[in-house]
């Protein structure tokens, strides 16, 4: 099943013109979908959503995001552009769908505003694919961000991947990853991308960790967390290790 498309028009039938453009972020546009790679959205609106509109967009996510039936599970972000242009930080998100949130969301309904300082990663990754699905280019309608603000935005992400260490683990260390290479380059790449990076900077006895978190993110072992008792612990002195060139870094 073609995801983008149903997205598209999903979006369309939602916000309809308040919808100011459509852009695809993350693996999309940094080499390419993984077989692990979600599908990663934002869209630009000119306004906030209404309750309803919410509902309806959190119901048609449901039913076109997942793990089975050859579906790749959907991140979406939408955002006001008065909210993130002119640029400040920390950005307000008006809404944000990812399969981790799911189950929380049929509980308690759709996603409200609050404050993202991931939208400060988010919309460097959109501004530089530069592919827009509806709508104008992104960079005439997005400002870009400082580099003191992609800094701000990946530590403060730190304590939540903690917090998803043993439940996501090849995530998370692939995610600490690409936060060090950012850090370092100033650049936001692919997480296979970052991971050969950080593989180069790191001593010996931490790159097995992150290798085979590289082969799972590409697809090259059996499931998503499949870690051998020896890997998983190796994580911790893994994630101590680059943690501590994050913060030298920052």
């Amino acid at each position: 099943m073609d995801q983008i498309p149903e997205i598209v028009g999903l979006v369309g039938d939602v916000l309809g013109p308040e919808a100011i453009g459509i852009y695809p972020h993350g693996s999309s546009v940094l080499g390419g979908l993984k077989p692990a790679s979600d599908l990663d959205v934002c869209v630009v609106s000119r306004r906030r959503m209404d309750d309803h509109e919410r509902e309806a967009l959190l119901d048609g996510l449901f039913k076109i995001s997942g793990f089975t039936a050859g579906l790749r599970p959907v991140e979406l972000t939408v955002v006001v552009q008065s909210e993130v242009c002119p640029w400040r930080f920390p950005p307000t998100g008006d809404f944000l769908y990812g399969e981790w949130l799911r189950g929380e969301l049929k509980a308690t309904g759709p996603p409200q505003p609050e404050p993202n300082p991931d939208l400060a990663l988010l919309i460097t990754m959109v501004l530089a694919g530069d592919h827009p699905l509806v709508g104008p280019p992104p960079a005439q309608i997005l400002d870009p961000v400082p580099h003191a603000d992609l800094v701000r935005a990946s530590v403060a992400s730190i304590r939540e991947l903690l917090d998803d260490l043993d439940t996501d683990t090849r995530n998370v260390v692939l995610t600490f990853a690409r936060i060090w290479t950012t850090l370092a380059t100033g650049e936001i790449t692919a997480k296979d991308t970052a991971a050969n990076w950080v593989l180069a900077q790191l001593p010996a006895q931490h790159r097995p960790v992150l290798e085979h978190a590289r082969q799972l993110y590409l697809g090259r072992r059996y499931s998503e967390e499949s870690w051998s008792d020896e890997l998983k612990a190796q994580v911790r002195p893994y994630v101590d290790e680059v943690l501590a060139e994050i913060g030298r870094l920052s």
